[in-house]
């Protein structure tokens, strides 16, 4: 049991040799520990101000940057829009053309249509004027291939001449 109750002097020394050595730890070493305790407590407190404005500063930068998307969907979405009326415009008026040439092609083939019905038609007429002629050329001819026909009917033309 010796072991567990110390002697006085003992007890004297070992308080003498602590507070000795709180002493030296107080001049030398308590000032500066406290010191780089209260330099990193200071150094934490600034970095939790730092992050809180950087936390404040990215709130905002998040809702600068929401405000930019939102008006860029708006600038596409009337770039599409603006888009989509141009597409219907030139459509539009591609199809107005195109009706436009094909009234004046066909009315430029019924024009042509006609034209060639025209020269068509008077060409046959021209041949069968042509044919008539040859025809009336032949049977004149046959009735007029001899001598006695012939002069016959000079009297005739020569008749219808003087009643005239």
């Amino acid at each position: 049991m010796g072991l567990l109750t110390p002697e006085l002097g003992l007890f004297v020394w070992t308080l003498i040799a602590f507070l000795v050595v709180l002493v030296i730890l107080r001049k030398a070493a308590w000032k500066p520990i406290l010191k780089m305790l209260n330099e990193r407590e200071t150094g934490i407190a600034e970095s939790i101000a730092a992050a809180d404005r950087v936390k404040k500063e990215m709130s905002v930068m998040q809702a600068e940057n929401e405000k930019l998307m939102a008006q860029a969907r708006e600038e596409r979405s009337q770039m599409l829009k603006e888009a989509k009326e141009t597409k219907d415009r030139i459509v539009t008026e591609a199809k107005e053309q195109a009706k436009a040439e094909a009234n004046k092609i066909i009315v430029d083939a019924q024009q042509q249509i006609q034209q060639q019905k025209l020269a068509a038609m008077t060409e046959v007429k021209n041949e069968i004027g042509n044919l008539a002629v040859e025809v009336a050329e032949k049977i004149i001819r046959k009735q007029l291939s001899s001598a006695d026909a012939q002069n016959s009917y000079a009297s005739l033309l020569a008749e219808e001449i003087k009643l005239n």
